[in-house]
């Protein structure tokens, strides 16, 4: 039986696979996007908040855009810190529309997006990989031939890996949204503000936040570290510290729940995750392509996916006869960053910095310009706590973190 061809098949419409299947697409490769699920509101698990310059650095319109911010909170058990602009600072994408965007220009650029087809084997035969989907509207089986696979899968890994065991070990991570509307003035209250919640009170183990999106609707949700499922045995579910955030913070009286989604990540620590092998190379979060401090992870995909990109046409034009280059140029691009937000993420979130130091922390960084919060923020320019404090406060800071680290 002759299979239909693709020069690449790319499994997961995520941010990373969509944008993957967008520029090779668009560079004239024939190119299958497959997702499992049948529409990408069924997927809407990203609170998906990222600066401004995420949306001309790839090329995103105006209509993937859930809301515009220019403020930054951080909210402790005691201590509140704002830092805000006069000009908008970042956004915060409507997820569902986002990928989508990305499904519609692969199709515009000649490319195929099957929905609803769940990944379930492949094998190599000829020089080429035949990969099997099955069709979850009728169970029909459907087969295809490609030059180069294609791992978007996230956390589950689906085809890097054959057995559960041959994976690294995990930083785990699992947090749940709710899409709430609510009153009108709460709404104005909040409108324009990303907020962050630290501290025993908000989230134990983790961070819980508020991000504003279109007109009286807001994001509220829980995110919780973990290195085994006997961390969480004694802690209280996540939705107890949303409803938390909802009545103590919020006040809203009479808010509507429009969507609950959550998912999981997770994070290879040291990044030992396989990043290639023969024709097959993985992207996103199936190489942990995120800053585990924060979770924040699509622009981070989608730079991945255009490294990936390059390396994808290489291949096929013949210029290259592996991925080890793809693998060495991505710990060069993250490594360091990446580093650097894993252990400050163990110390907090699992070592479970107490409430007092986190209370300092943040307090300290009041001094500090809005740029400067921004750059640690989203950029990890962490060098820059020392060059915004005066030397009085650094000395400070620093016997605060000796103190920290003694209590490790």
């Amino acid at each position: 039986m002759n299979l239909k061809s693709f020069d690449i098949v790319i499994v997961g419409a995520g941010p990373a696979g969509g944008h993957c299947a967008r520029i090779l697409a668009k560079s004239g490769r024939t190119v299958l996007l497959a997702e499992q699920n049948d529409n990408f509101n069924k997927n809407d698990f990203s609170s998906a908040a990222t600066p401004l310059e995420t949306l001309s650095q790839f090329d995103l319109p105006e209509s993937v855009i859930g809301s515009f911010w220019h403020k930054l909170t951080i909210e402790t058990s005691k201590v509140t810190q704002t830092w805000e602009s006069p000009e908008s600072l970042g956004v915060v994408l409507n997820f569902a529309k986002f990928r989508a965007f990305l499904a519609d220009e692969v199709e515009r650029f000649g490319g195929e997006v099957w929905l609803g087809c769940r990944y379930t084997g492949h094998s190599q035969a000829n020089g080429e990989t035949a990969v099997e989907f099955k069709q979850l509207s009728d169970g029909q089986l459907i087969k295809v031939s490609t030059k180069v696979l294609v791992d978007a899968t996230g956390f589950a890994r689906a085809i890097m890996y054959d057995k559960e065991n041959d994976k690294p070990n995990f930083l785990s991570g699992t947090g749940i949204e709710y899409l709430i509307e609510v009153e009108p003035e709460v709404y104005n209250k909040y409108a324009n503000d990303l907020i962050f919640f630290l501290g025993d009170k908000w989230m134990p183990k983790g961070y819980s936040w508020i991000f504003p999106m279109e007109q009286n609707r807001l994001k509220v949700g829980a995110g919780r570290i973990f290195l085994d499922a006997k961390t969480v045995k004694h802690l209280s579910p996540l939705k107890q510290y949303i409803d938390l955030l909802i009545d103590e913070y919020l006040k809203s009286k009479n808010y509507k729940i429009i969507d609950k989604h959550g998912s999981t990540l997770k994070y290879s620590r040291g990044l030992q995750d396989i990043y290639w092998k023969d024709n097959i190379i993985a992207i996103g979060d199936t190489v942990s392509t995120v800053n585990f401090l924060g979770g924040e992870g699509i622009r981070h995909g989608m730079d991945g996916a255009e490294i990936a990109g390059k390396y994808i046409e290489k291949y096929l034009d013949g210029k290259i006869s592996d991925f080890r280059d793809y693998e060495t140029q991505m710990h060069r691009k993250f490594d360091g960053k990446w580093n650097i937000s894993e252990r400050l993420a163990v110390r907090k979130y699992i070592d479970d910095v107490n409430d007092e130091l986190t209370d300092k922390m943040i307090s300290y960084l009041k001094y500090m310009k809005t740029e400067d919060i921004m750059d640690i923020l989203f950029y990890y320019k962490f060098e820059k706590i020392s060059r915004g404090f005066g030397g009085y406060l650094w000395r400070k800071f620093q016997g605060l973190m000796q103190r920290l680290r003694k209590s490790f």
